[in-house]
């Protein structure tokens, strides 16, 4: 009733690998760009009727599919709810997570518009995988550092003290000391918002803790850049 079923049947066609043979190579990306327009069209009850086109531009061997799914897959979230992105989108999620990095900054992007999105015990178990994200196919993409590092500051607000004290902190302190100097400058904003956190939930022990750890670490760095690092940290907070 909401979409003629000739309109329906046709889009859902552009997943057949025929037509990409024999219409347009670039068909299934088409499909993909579009997707989230049509699955709000068609409501989140009619998500059945898409889900399995989804799951096949998912795992499409062309990676700029993957890609335009990996930038959306937040906005899809929001029209599903809750319960379908945890059924149906979060194993889709967790397959992007291990993809080219092409793919992954996709999802990398909108990191805490989605993890929003779920129960706190499901995103929880990101907390493992957050660390993987320091680790690039090429080391020299140092944007994809920086924008972990941006994504991390919205992140915080998500978990409590002790898992930003456990698992994030880890990953600002080697942000911090990144080869390339954008990455270190946010990377420095990030520690002061991991102190401000634990001051502002009352957890004064991990904020004295961490400050020590930045002290040995930065402060009495033997290298002139480590102890510049201190004096920004000081700056920015």
């Amino acid at each position: 009733d909401i979409i003629p079923q000739p309109l329906l049947d046709q889009y859902l066609s552009m997943t057949d690998p025929a037509r990409a043979q024999t219409v347009d190579t670039e068909i299934a990306k088409h499909c993909a760009y579009s997707l989230p327009g049509v699955a709000l069209t068609l409501g989140r009850q009619n998500w059945h009727c898409l889900k399995d086109t989804y799951e096949t531009l998912a795992s499409d061997v062309q990676w700029k599919v993957r890609r335009t799914l990996a930038f959306s897959i937040h906005e899809l979230a929001v029209i599903l709810g809750d319960q379908l992105t945890a059924a149906d989108l979060v194993p889709i999620f967790n397959g992007f997570l291990k993809d080219l990095d092409e793919v992954r900054i996709g999802v990398l992007k909108h990191l805490y518009d989605f993890l929003k999105l779920l129960h706190a015990d499901k995103r929880r178990e990101y907390l493992y995988q957050l660390q993987e994200f320091v680790v690039t196919d090429n080391s020299r993409n140092w944007r994809f550092r920086y924008e972990l590092a941006e994504q991390l500051i919205l992140i915080l607000e998500l978990y409590n003290p002790n898992d930003v004290y456990d698992y994030l902190r880890h990953i600002a302190l080697t942000l911090c000391s990144d080869k390339v100097s954008e990455v270190r400058w946010i990377s420095f904003k990030l520690v002061v918002a991991i102190l401000q956190k634990f001051y502002a939930n009352n957890a004064n022990a991990l904020g004295l803790n961490f400050i020590n750890e930045l002290v040995v670490r930065f402060r009495h760095s033997s290298k002139w850049v480590g102890r510049q690092a201190f004096a920004f940290i000081c700056q920015v907070g």
